[in-house]
């Protein structure tokens, strides 16, 4: 019998996504990206000054860090504070890498962006989130460097978006939730650019193994989902600020 989804998506669906920009005052970019029943809060601050290894480069820098709130999921989860779980290590280490794709740090200058991926709610793709959201937070990040004067080009090179797909009876299914995430025998996140250029694959199988041919397939469902994404934060992007 084929996997129905519980909330009655076709298999190559997206959850309803929408970004509110301008979430809070101060960030010089900050956007909550919603997913389903998945909420993250991007933020983005500059500060002046690259890490050691660059100083004197002229390049700039891209970090991040991912945090879940302790109300995010159904179990309350203890705030992490100077012990880092592994997992929470590997995810923020994922959306840097995702984010620096999408700049030239040259035209950035000696200046590091920070990305602050907050997790308010968890149902799965909560790295996802992070990252698609994440780009509208820094696009309007370089876009107020660019109105006060700080940059007189934009260092973004790339549009940058990511999803997850996974395997459920064997077929390929787009944008998971924790009900199939957690069924899923397949788990994969995708991230690509706006050339779908890839950036980035994690998958695994949770259980034996997937062929080249599922693979394949997995990839082509990322792929139309993350090309209906960006249409979506180029859509936000263009609306007025308020």
């Amino acid at each position: 019998m084929a996997w129905q989804r519980p909330d009655g998506r076709q298999p190559d669906e997206l959850r309803p996504v929408r970004f509110e920009r301008h979430f809070t005052r101060y960030a010089a970019g900050s956007v909550l990206a919603h997913s389903g029943n998945t909420c993250v809060l991007c933020t983005v601050t500059v500060q002046p000054g690259v890490p050691k290894f660059l100083e004197g480069s002229g390049q700039g820098w891209l970090t991040a860090e991912y945090r879940m709130l302790p109300a995010a999921t159904l179990q309350r989860q203890p705030r992490e504070f100077m012990k880092l779980s592994g997992r929470t290590q590997e995810i923020q280490r994922l959306i840097g890498r995702s984010l620096r794709a999408a700049l030239d740090m040259k035209v950035l200058g000696e200046r590091t962006l920070t990305i602050d991926a907050d997790v308010l709610q968890a149902d799965a793709g909560t790295r996802t989130a992070s990252i698609t959201g994440g780009f509208v937070a820094l696009s309007d990040a370089i876009d107020t460097l660019l109105q006060s004067g700080e940059l007189t080009s934009s260092p973004i090179r790339h549009q940058i978006a990511a999803v997850s797909v996974g395997l459920l009876d064997g077929e390929p299914f787009l944008d998971l939730d924790y009900t199939e995430d957690a069924a899923a025998t397949t788990d994969f996140n995708v991230v690509l650019n706006d050339e779908l250029g890839l950036i980035e694959l994690q998958g695994t199988a949770e259980e034996g193994s997937f062929t080249r041919a599922q693979l394949d397939r997995m990839l082509d469902v990322a792929e139309k989902g993350i090309k209906t994404l960006m249409q979506l934060q180029r859509q936000a992007l263009q609306q007025p600020h308020s």
